[in-house]
């Protein structure tokens, strides 16, 4: 294993992952004219972009492929960048359920669907975590994991988050009007929104979300990353690498759980060394 701090000196110039300039129209990631396929009997928008190598991207949850956006761009040039929204999420119908086990499940089968020779699976979040299970369930398709902000249990989160996720409530939802609006305006099932809302809830409730077997049985490449600042405690993601048979660890100074939207740029540069083999090149423990 190797251990990979990326305390980096302010003002230092990094090329790749900027936005272009002068753009006359943005494109809407997540709103872009996507595709679907039906995924155990449920219908699951993916959007693609650039071509290359198959790079899953697994956003976090709550959210959709929008969340991602920022990253995207510069992925592409190097990927071929498949972004699927996890079922309710986005413009996903809904799953029976949900569970890391689930999404994990219906990423495997999206695999299978697309007909897919092997990929690399980069997530953040709740996708960090489904890109370590679907690591350790397909060993015959996952060439490479980047997980960020990811956590194996629940007690692996600060006592801020888990403050956090207990705000998250039914009625707390409802007086987030913008978040509401914008779901049901997207999504094909807008009256579950409660149902989905709660699934979320009993997924967050769950006390392992990576069984130890699991990851520890991951035989390929994984690079653990993630702000120092996040909610996700620094030694639960250092115990997670050190548990990885081929693990890595990236800890990105003055950042929390927000670090594909404030350092974009960065994390781009990360994935890319790492997933081209710049940057920690595998060697045995």
């Amino acid at each position: 294993m190797k251990l990979i701090l990326c305390f980096l000196l302010a003002g230092l110039a990094f090329m790749g992952c900027e936005k272009p300039k002068n753009a006359q129209t943005p494109v809407k990631y997540g709103s872009n004219n996507g595709k679907y396929l039906t995924v155990k009997g449920t219908r699951i928008y993916y959007e693609e972009y650039g071509n290359g190598t198959p790079l899953l991207l697994l956003h976090q949850g709550l959210g959709s492929i929008e969340n991602l956006g920022d990253i995207i761009p510069e992925l592409s040039k190097h990927f071929r960048i498949i972004a699927p929204d996890a079922p309710g999420h986005g413009r996903s119908e809904q799953a029976d359920s949900l569970s890391g086990a689930l999404l994990a499940d219906y990423s495997s089968a999206l695999i299978d669907q697309l007909k897919l020779d092997s990929v690399y699976v980069m997530g953040w979040s709740m996708g960090g975590n489904t890109a370590l299970l679907l690591a350790a369930n397909r060993p015959d398709k996952i060439k490479k994991v980047v997980s960020g902000a990811s956590n194996s249990s629940s007690d692996g989160l600060t006592q801020e988050g888990r403050d956090l996720l207990k705000e998250y409530t039914v009625e707390a939802v409802k007086e987030d009007k913008d978040w509401l609006a914008n779901y049901q305006k997207i999504n094909p099932q807008p009256g579950k929104w409660i149902k989905f809302w709660e699934d979320n809830q009993k997924m967050w409730a769950r006390p392992i979300k990576v069984p130890d077997e699991k990851l520890a049985g991951i035989t390929v490449p994984v690079l653990v990353v993630r702000g120092d600042r996040d909610m996700i405690r620094l030694e639960h993601s250092i115990e997670m690498y050190r548990s990885l048979q081929k693990g890595q660890l990236c800890i990105y100074p003055n950042v929390g759980h927000e670090m594909p939207e404030l350092k974009s740029e960065m994390l781009c540069r990360i994935a890319i060394d790492f997933l081209k083999g710049n940057i920690g090149r595998e060697t045995s423990n």
